[in-house]
């Protein structure tokens, strides 16, 4: 059986780790290399680090900041952001990262997951699915850090991703987000069920039971989280502890 992750995720803006609320209200909260250190003793499984702010000013990856967070992070580290192309993708794995996320790219050009994976490998391709609920019920996908609707439904741009060798999909909830009142159920598990590749479980995080409902109700393979390890006493080790203790195969 495949054991349950848990990976704390780093958002990058304006030179800084920050959080928010529903992709908006930001907040700053420290440095980058600071956070992977306190990371690399906390038990954590994985990393997931997010340029937020690169795809909406057009540019690419910072190449050479990625290769100091690797040079840092002593476990595998997923690295999202203005990647755009297959050369930024060798880039950023010749930088030390181990996995990339790819969000906008895989909407506008969702040949770059088939490609990437065709030279890579599927393993190292994990495709980003922020996606707002619907009022009328069911969810949208959602780009550039949330701020462009595209009309795709993310069960359908899921499977996609998994047709064109995705390795991983990481969903996550805007509407939840940074709330700290647990993940949306509906939409991990309308995603996990639809696909056969592992599914992370990204948006709302506020107690352990809330990893715990995401993988045992959502379906989800993996779980990730922010806000509940910036803005509570909850550590990473006491999640996974409990989450054990729920009878969830945990990497410990």
């Amino acid at each position: 059986m495949i054991k349950t992750r848990l990976i704390p995720t780093l958002l990058y803006k304006d030179l800084g780790l920050v959080k928010g609320e529903a992709f908006d209200s930001w907040r700053r909260i420290g440095g980058v290399v600071q956070s992977i250190r306190v990371y690399n003793l906390r038990e954590v499984d994985e990393l997931v680090f997010l340029d937020i702010s690169a795809t909406g000013e057009g540019r690419p990856p910072d190449f050479e900041a990625i290769d100091e967070y690797a040079d840092n992070c002593f476990m595998p580290l997923t690295v999202g952001g203005g990647i755009r192309t297959v050369e930024d993708v060798r880039k950023l794995l010749a930088a030390g990262a181990d996995k990339v996320a790819i969000n906008t790219a895989a909407v506008k050009t969702p040949e770059i997951i088939r490609d990437t994976a065709r030279v890579f490998g599927a393993q190292c391709v994990v495709v980003s699915i922020d996606a707002r609920a619907r009022p009328g019920g069911g969810h949208e996908v959602f780009i550039n850090s949330g701020a462009l609707a595209t009309g795709l439904d993310p069960v359908e741009h899921a499977r996609m991703a998994e047709s064109m060798g995705a390795g991983e999909l990481l969903v996550t909830s805007i509407d939840h987000d940074g709330l700290l009142a647990g993940y949306d159920i509906k939409l991990i598990k309308a995603v996990s069920d639809a696909v056969s590749i592992p599914v992370i479980a990204s948006g709302g995080a506020g107690k352990p039971q809330d990893f715990v409902d995401a993988i045992q109700q959502g379906h989800a393979t993996a779980v990730a989280a922010a806000a509940i390890f910036h803005f509570t006493e909850t550590t990473p080790s006491e999640v996974k502890a409990y989450m054990k203790q729920a009878g969830i195969n945990m990497r410990i």
